[in-house]
């Protein structure tokens, strides 16, 4: 128990420390492409560039941090109230090894996809800081949300963005 709030703490610390100012990939810009195995060694890699015409949130994770905990289990909730409206959730696991990822994933099974990163280079193609890091993707492949950190209220800004999104505006 300690532990986990010492986590968060650091978690917290970090984001919000580290200006959003800073990041490489801002709203506005086009999403970077890449293409990352999934975490499951059964399932086929996943790449950006398939979803192409879609709304796409990316979410950047790892088992140690805590916020990301928390927020995992709610996307989950969102990717099922739009994935027939076109929305894709990518969360992008960057532990090392990535066994921990899966340690994790079979307590809390997620229905979307879950690539792997354990080297870091998709996350510092988009430049990630802090954990969590997430990026909204249009259909035609714009960053139109980029949000750092996950505390209360934050699923009420990041669905209204969704939503938008969705809904072409």
């Amino acid at each position: 128990m300690q532990t986990m709030l010492l986590l968060r703490i650091i978690s917290a610390v970090i984001v919000f420390t580290i200006s959003a100012s800073a990041l490489s990939v801002e709203e506005g810009e086009l999403a970077p492409h890449f293409n990352l195995p999934s975490i499951y060694p059964d399932k086929p890699s996943i790449s950006l560039q398939e979803l192409a015409g879609k709304t796409v949130y990316i979410d950047f994770w790892a088992s140690w941090c805590a916020p990301c905990l928390i927020s995992l289990p709610l996307y989950n909730d969102m990717y099922h109230r739009y994935k027939d409206q076109g929305l894709e959730v990518l969360a992008i696991s960057v532990d090392n090894p990535a066994e921990e990822g899966l340690e994790f994933l079979e307590d809390t099974p997620l229905d979307f996809l879950i690539p792997s990163d354990p080297e870091g280079e998709t996350a510092e193609l988009f430049q990630v800081i802090g954990m969590p890091t997430s990026y909204l993707i249009s259909p035609d492949g714009e960053v139109k949300l980029v949000h750092m950190g996950f505390r209360n209220g934050d699923m009420d800004i990041i669905e209204a963005a969704v939503k938008e999104v969705l809904e072409g505006n």
